[in-house]
């Protein structure tokens, strides 16, 4: 963080594609900025159970301090300027991020290391981050982001549904037949290997010749380009981490716990949906926890076929050299990979703490 606070904040450009000129912070700023990049550490030497708080006012003043700088550097400017995050304020709050996730980890009190998030999410949602160059693109873009979000969301979870659709009966079948496993799991880390666009480039001429061959196909929405490869291609990545992890937590269920369903009577179904199911289920949601960030960053690369999805901004940003649109298509998608992972992993823990488990 100390790094970031003396490097420029803002890189300012007449527009979107143009170079810019790179602006540091104000003398007075700059000293603010270095004494709170140096608060952490002297904090967890000192008085460590207050760490949360030191994590919170950094992260807080990054993204108020980006605001703030974004604002000053359009002062004046023509409406076609922009002002972007320059190196310095990306690695001030990669530090002041990693500080409050460290503090989230070791505080006494976890949820209070966050409060600097909440803090920059106020920022954001006041305003105060309008002049951020993303910002100014998003509200270019408006509704085809909020539909190129939406189409990221339903390739992803429409992947997802199928990977446990085709995944988790397989995964029941195999995990009492270890060469059908054997089988199976080499099959699907095989799939895995294969690079993504590697993948889809090979989807490509078997469903042209389908959709040729069956024209209703075709009439569905089927072909060689756009949703029918892309589906294929994350529902076939999806499939090993469901299908690994399905067979494990099965397999891992307590001999004990099935002899005793046995002798109380229960049939193979009452075994499997009584018992083996519900404490098989917490590894098995790390599987598909494993699946569901997966398939988020596959989605984006979804878009070089014409799958649509936030991957189509950072195409787009690319081809143009235009670096925000590729952050308005990147930052979106990682937060989603970020909330999908926290999420499941809650459930992953609240499942375990229902069952007796280790959380």
């Amino acid at each position: 963080m100390l790094a970031g606070a003396v490097l420029p904040w803002v890189l300012l450009r007449p527009n979107r594609l143009a170079p810019g000129d790179s602006v540091g912070l104000p003398p007075a700023l700059l000293a603010g900025a270095v004494l709170l990049a140096l608060l952490p550490g002297f904090s967890a030497w000192r008085t460590p159970r207050l760490t949360w708080l030191a994590a919170a006012l950094t992260l807080w003043a990054g993204v108020w301090l980006l605001g703030n700088q974004t604002g000053a550097a359009l002062a004046g400017q023509l409406p076609f300027a922009r002002a972007s995050a320059a190196s310095g304020a990306w690695l001030y709050l990669l530090g002041a991020g990693v500080t409050s996730y460290g503090a989230a980890r070791l505080a006494p009190r976890a949820g209070l290391a966050w409060l600097g998030l909440a803090g920059a999410a106020a920022l954001l949602l006041s305003g105060h981050l309008n002049s951020w160059s993303v910002l100014v693109e998003g509200r270019a873009e408006g509704e085809r982001w909020g539909a190129a979000l939406a189409q990221h969301l339903r390739l992803v979870g429409g992947a997802l549904g199928l990977a446990l659709l085709i995944g988790a009966p397989l995964a029941v079948w195999i995990s009492g037949r270890d060469r059908a496993a054997a089988t199976v799991l080499g099959l699907a880390s095989g799939i895995q290997t294969l690079p993504s666009l590697a993948l889809l480039g090979l989807l490509i001429a078997p469903l042209s010749a389908l959709a040729n061959a069956v024209p209703a196909l075709r009439e569905v929405g089927v072909g060689g380009i756009g949703v029918a490869p892309a589906l294929t291609a994350m529902t076939l990545y999806a499939l090993l981490p469901v299908l690994r992890n399905g067979v494990a937590s099965l397999r891992g269920v307590s001999a004990s716990a099935v002899d005793a369903a046995r002798g109380m009577g229960m049939t193979p179904a009452q075994l499997f949906w009584r018992v083996q199911l519900p404490l098989a289920l917490p590894v098995w949601l790390s599987g598909v926890r494993q699946a569901a960030v997966l398939l988020t960053g596959v989605a984006a690369v979804a878009a070089l076929i014409g799958a649509g999805g936030l991957g189509t901004y950072i195409l787009g940003g690319l081809q143009s050299a235009a670096s925000d649109l590729i952050l308005l298509g990147a930052v979106p998608a990682a937060l989603l990979a970020l909330a999908l992972d926290g999420g499941l992993r809650r459930a992953e823990g609240w499942l375990a703490r229902r069952l007796g488990g280790p959380a």
